[in-house]
C-alpha cells in the first residue's frame, strides 16, 4: 500500500508535485511560456550531473512552481522575457545543487546542539568541567545529558569514569554519549536510579565496564546504555519540535537540503507525518524505521509514504549489526590488535538475522543494515544473499550503512549483489589515529575502501553520519578527495590509493545519494524536471586546491525554489 500525504497551505501548494520528470522535461519551454510565476536566477558558475552522471556546467536556471525548467536559456529570447517574472541575481557565486547526507540522525543533531557539547574534550576532567558549566547555567533540567567525548583524542585514551563526574555534579543525574554514539558515560547518581551495581549483568550486545573489583566504573558500551537510557525524562512533540528545528536551521546553513534519517522510532515516525501534513519540515527526509521498534510490523504494514513535495518518504528500515570502532564494539573476524580477547559484539544475533531481513524486504522495505567491523559485514552479505535466492528483494537497493572494515574477499560482493555501501568520509579521517591499532596493517586493506567499491561497479552514497561527526558536507566531500584531516594530515593523504576525485565525490553527496533513497526521479541535480533545490558557494570545489575545499561557505540555500537561508554580509 502506498499512503500520499497532502500538506496544508502553511507552505506553498506546488502543483506539479505530480507530474513525472519525463513529462515534465518534455513540456518545459511549454511550461515556461504559460507559467505565470517563472523565475530565472543569472549570473552563476553552475555545475550539476547530468542524469548519466556526467558534470556540467551553466550560467543560469529557470525555475517554475518549485521545479528546474531549464538552464542555459537565452534570456534576451522574447519568449523566454515574457515570461520571466522575476530574475535573481546570482552575483557570480558557484551554484551546486542542495547536497545529500545519506547517513545522519536528524533529531539527534537538534539535540546534540541544544546539549552539553563535548567534542572538544582534552581529557575527562576538561569534559567533566564543561558538563559543570552547563548543569550551573541549566539549573531547571532534571537531567544533565551531552555528547562528544572521544577518549581517543585524550592524553591517556582511557575510558573517563562516574568518579570524573561526581566530583562535578552528584545531586543530578549525567548522561553522556561517546561522539560515535556507541558508549555512554554517566555518574553515580545515573546508575543509582538505574538500579545498576556490580551484580548487574551486561545485557546481549552489550558491556558494562567494570574495575578490578568488579564495579561499575560508569562506561557503558552499545545496548548496556540502555539499562540507563530508559530512565531519562520521555520526548514528546514539544522536544522533538525545537530539535527539528535547530537542526533544520544548521543544515540549511550548511548546504544539506536533504538527508537521510538512519533509524527512527514510531513516535519520531509519528511526528514527522504530523511535521509534513503541516508542511514544517525544513529539509527533505528519507526516513529508516528503527527495525528495534516494538511497533515495526505496523510501520510495515503502513506501506512506503511519500508526500507529494517530496519532504518525507519513509521505504526503509534501519537495522544494527554490531558497535563501533572506537569503542572497540565493531564485530571483528579476528580478535582486536590492541585487545587479544576481544571480538566486539553483534548487536542482532545471527540467528535473528533470517527473520528480520524476510519481515523488512518481504514487505517491500529497503533494509540498510548498520555493519562496521568485517565480521557484522560479511555476515549480512550472507543473509543478504540467502534472502534474495529464496524472496528476492535485490532491486529495492539494500544499504550497508558505514561499510567501514570489510574482509577483502567480500569487497567485490557488494556490486554482485546490488548492496550499497553507505559511507562517510569524515570517519576515515576522524579515525585515523586508532583504526590500525586496533585492526592491524593487514585488515586496513579492505578498511574505508571507497575507490575500491566505487571501482567494483557499485554508487557510492556519502554521508556524515552526524551528530557522530561534524555536519558540514564540505569537510566530507574535502576528506574523501583528499583523505587527510583539515590540518592537512597526514601529508600525501591516510591510505590515499582509497581517495575519490572531486566529481565522484560530489556525485556521492548528490546523485548516487539520490539513488540510494528511490529519489533520483526528483533530487540529486538540478536537472529539468527535477526539485530547485541549490546553493550558492563562495568558491569552486572543482578547480581550487583540495586541500581547501572544506573552506567553502554557504551564501544562500534554496528548496523548492524558495529562499530559506541567507549569509548575512560582515558588517563593514
Amino acid at each position: 500500500m502506498n499512503s500520499t500525504l497532502r500538506k496544508s497551505k502553511t507552505r506553498k501548494q506546488l502543483r506539479l508535485g505530480a507530474i513525472s520528470s519525463a513529462l515534465f522535461t518534455a513540456l518545459s519551454f511549454a511550461a515556461i511560456g504559460s507559467a505565470s510565476a517563472a523565475t530565472l536566477v543569472e549570473n552563476v558558475k553552475g555545475y550539476t550531473l547530468n542524469e548519466a552522471g556526467e558534470l556540467i556546467s551553466f550560467k543560469n536556471l529557470v525555475m517554475d512552481e518549485g521545479k528546474v525548467v531549464a538552464l542555459d536559456v537565452n534570456k534576451t529570447a522574447p519568449d523566454i522575457t515574457a515570461s520571466i517574472d522575476e530574475t535573481i541575481n546570482g552575483d557570480g557565486k558557484v551554484m551546486l545543487p542542495g547536497l545529500i547526507d545519506a547517513h545522519g540522525h536528524l533529531l539527534g543533531l537538534g539535540a546534540n546542539l541544544l546539549e552539553v557539547n563535548l567534542r572538544e574534550s582534552s581529557s575527562a576532567q576538561d569534559a567533566a568541567k564543561m558538563v559543570a558549566d552547563y548543569a550551573f547555567a541549566n539549573s531547571q533540567q532534571s537531567w544533565i545529558t551531552g555528547r562528544g567525548w572521544n577518549q581517543e583524542l585524550w592524553s591517556d585514551r582511557a575510558f573517563p569514569t562516574a568518579t570524573d563526574l561526581d566530583k562535578v555534579v552528584s545531586d543530578r543525574p549525567v548522561f553522556l554519549t561517546r561522539v560515535d554514539g556507541h558508549a555512554a558515560w554517566v555518574n553515580t547518581k545515573a546508575m543509582e536510579l538505574a538500579g545498576i551495581t556490580k551484580d548487574t549483568k551486561s545485557p546481549v550486545g552489550g558491556e558494562i565496564i567494570k574495575d578490578v573489583n568488579g564495579n561499575p566504573t560508569g562506561v557503558f558500551i552499545d545496548n548496556a546504555s540502555l539499562l540507563i537510557e530508559e530512565h531519562l525524562p520521555k520526548a514528546s512533540n514539544a522536544i522533538y519540535e525545537q530539535q527539528l528545528n535547530a537542526a533544520g536551521e544548521h543544515l540549511l546553513a550548511n548546504g544539506v537540503t536533504s538527508m537521510h534519517d538512519a533509524g527512527v522510532s514510531r513516535d519520531v515516525y509519528d511526528f514527522y507525518l504530523k511535521e509534513a501534513v503541516e508542511g514544517d519540515l525544513p529539509v527533505r527526509i528519507y526516513a529508516m524505521v528503527s527495525a528495534t521498534d516494538p511497533e515495526l510490523s505496523t510501520m510495515l504494514g503502513n506501506g512506503p509514504i511519500r508526500d507529494d513535495d517530496d519532504f518525507l518518504y519513509i521505504r526503509s528500515v534501519k537495522a544494527y549489526g554490531d558497535g563501533a570502532l572506537g569503542s572497540r564494539g565493531a564485530a571483528l573476524l579476528e580478535p582486536y590488535s590492541d585487545a587479544p580477547h576481544q571480538h566486539g559484539l553483534l548487536l542482532t544475533q545471527p540467528e535473528d538475522m533470517t527473520e528480520l531481513f524476510t519481515t523488512v524486504i518481504g514487505a517491500g522495505f529497503q533494509l540498510n543494515y548498520h555493519a562496521i567491523g568485517d565480521k557484522a559485514n560479511h555476515v549480512a552479505l550472507n543473509e543478504f544473499e540467502a534472502t534474495f535466492e529464496n524472496i528476492g528483494g535485490s532491486e529495492l537497493r539494500n544499504r550497508i550503512e558505514h561499510a567501514q572494515v570489510i574482509a577483502p574477499d567480500d569487497l567485490a560482493r557488494f556490486a554482485s549483489l546490488k548492496v550499497l555501501p553507505s559511507m562517510q568520509p569524515t570517519h576515515a579521517t576522524s579515525d585515523k589515529n586508532m583504526a590500525e591499532d586496533r585492526i592491524g596493517k593487514d585488515r586496513m586493506k579492505g578498511a574505508y575502501a571507497w575507490k575500491t567499491l566505487l571501482d567494483s561497479g557499485i554508487p557510492l552514497p556519502l554521508g556524515s553520519d552526524f551528530p557522530v561527526e561534524l555536519a558540514n558536507p564540505f569537510y566530507g566531500l574535502h576528506a574523501a578527495v583528499t583523505r587527510q584531516d583539515r590540518n592537512n594530515q597526514p601529508v600525501k593523504g591516510w591510505y590515499a590509493h582509497e581517495a575519490l576525485t572531486v566529481k565522484q565525490a560530489f556525485k556521492g553527496f548528490t546523485l548516487d545519494a539520490a539513488y540510494s533513497g528511490h529519489m533520483e526521479d526528483s533530487l540529486g541535480t538540478l536537472t529539468p524536471g527535477k526539485w530547485a533545490d541549490f546553493i550558492l558557494v563562495d568558491q569552486d570545489i572543482f578547480t581550487i586546491d583540495a586541500k581547501d575545499i572544506w573552506k567553502t561557505e554557504v551564501h544562500a540555500t534554496y528548496v523548492a525554489g524558495e529562499q530559506v537561508f541567507s549569509k548575512q554580509a560582515p558588517k563593514q
